[in-house]
């Protein structure tokens, strides 16, 4: 090859118009697509602000409710008792001796005044002959001395010491007399007897109980009242009394208290039953109800019944503005198949399903309850006994519980 072919050649290249175009055209592409992230950032945000939801209420509480109607109901104190004889006695000797005679059995029925026992007069007879002479010898020198002193010949010192020993003489006559009395005992008052502990041929000592006499006619039933039911109780008022028997009698209430017991802060109270056959026996228990007053009260299912945080027992209600209201109550009897509630008013909505979610205050929607087997659902039932809470205590503590007039139905304050 020769020098000038083997010879370097300087390579050059022309400007092309095309490749400066190509970078304007990458740079415009590179800002459109900045700018179109950019935009879409900013709106996305702008939207996102304008799509945040609205915080959403609440939707209220669903409950039934039943409307209920409240009816008169009488307030009656209840307590249990014990049937008291009118009279009980223990019949002492009056003297002592051998009894002679006995003319009554236990059990017998005795009038006022009745002989029961005789003892012997052997003794008694003699000393009441022995002072009858005494008496009349007495007799015949207060006589001598006073006809004496009237002529003159005696004095007044004599007649004076006859007087004294005549008067004593008197005394021996009626202390013989009295103690002949003495040896016939005798009933104090109409009675039954319920022990006769003697026989003829026994002996007695003075002030020995020998006989128990018992007055039945009437009874006495004999209950304790609280301190907060005493301004109820009256006397005059009529009772109901239910002997444990089961026999029914009326009464009265004869005697409050006004002085109450140490021990438990109750009065006694006294119902007086008219038992003019004695059929009614003493000492049976009984349960006194004495009417005190009137009141009005709803008549409800237990199943109702809450408690407020104060631990208050209540029902709750809806208002007409629909919101919930818990109300305070009190129960006035309790049967089998319901209570009787006073608190309420006289119309109320009673919550009968859902009161357990919803609180005093609370907005709600009530609706009517349907069906019969609801939980609130009660109907008083007449002829139905009522749940006494007293059940078969004997302590006698009372309480006022009371009576519907569409059932024949105790005040908590």
């Amino acid at each position: 090859m020769s020098d000038t072919s083997q010879e370097r050649q300087t390579l050059s290249f022309d400007s092309d118009a095309g490749s400066k175009r190509s970078k304007f055209i990458a740079g415009g592409i590179a800002l459109l697509i900045a700018l179109w992230m950019g935009s879409g950032y900013i709106i996305l945000s702008e939207e996102t602000e304008e799509a945040a939801p609205a915080p959403i209420a609440p939707e209220a509480v669903t409950v039934a409710v039943r409307g209920s109607q409240a009816d008169s109901v009488t307030q009656v104190f209840v307590a249990e008792g014990q049937a008291l004889p009118d009279r009980d006695t223990m019949v002492r000797a009056e003297a002592g001796g051998e009894i002679a005679e006995v003319l009554v059995d236990k059990g017998d029925a005795v009038e006022a005044g009745a002989l029961i026992a005789r003892l012997s007069t052997t003794a008694r007879d003699s000393d009441l002959a022995r002072a009858r002479e005494e008496l009349s010898r007495a007799q015949r020198e207060y006589d001598n001395a006073q006809a004496l002193l009237d002529r003159g010949v005696s004095t007044v010192d004599r007649v004076s010491q006859a007087r004294a020993t005549l008067a004593a003489a008197q005394a021996s006559v009626t202390a013989a007399e009295e103690a002949l009395n003495n040896t016939e005992i005798r009933a104090p008052f109409p009675g039954r007897l319920e022990m006769l502990d003697i026989s003829a041929g026994e002996f007695v000592s003075t002030g020995e109980e020998i006989a128990r006499l018992v007055d039945n006619t009437p009874l006495t039933i004999q209950v304790q009242v609280p301190q907060q039911s005493l301004k109820d109780i009256k006397e005059g008022q009529t009772a109901e009394v239910v002997f444990i028997t089961g026999t029914e009698a009326q009464g009265e209430v004869q005697f409050v208290s006004s002085s109450a017991s140490a021990e438990t802060r109750t009065f006694t109270a006294e119902v007086r039953v008219e038992n003019a056959d004695g059929a009614i026996p003493a000492g049976i228990s009984a349960r006194v109800r004495i009417p005190t007053g009137e009141t009005r009260a709803h008549f409800v299912s237990p199943a109702i019944l809450s408690l407020d945080t104060n631990g208050t027992l209540g029902v709750k209600t809806v208002n007409d503005e629909d919101k919930v209201v818990f109300n305070k109550i009190a129960i006035v009897r309790a049967q089998t198949d319901g209570i009787w509630i006073a608190g309420l008013p006289d119309e109320a909505q009673i919550i009968t399903i859902g009161q357990g979610f919803v609180n005093d205050g609370e907005t709600v929607n009530p609706q009517p309850e349907t069906g019969g087997d609801n939980e609130g659902e009660a109907q008083p039932t007449a002829g139905v006994p009522e749940i006494d809470e007293l059940g078969d205590q004997p302590s006698g503590d009372g309480q006022i519980t009371g009576s519907a007039e569409a059932a024949q139905p105790e005040q908590v304050e």
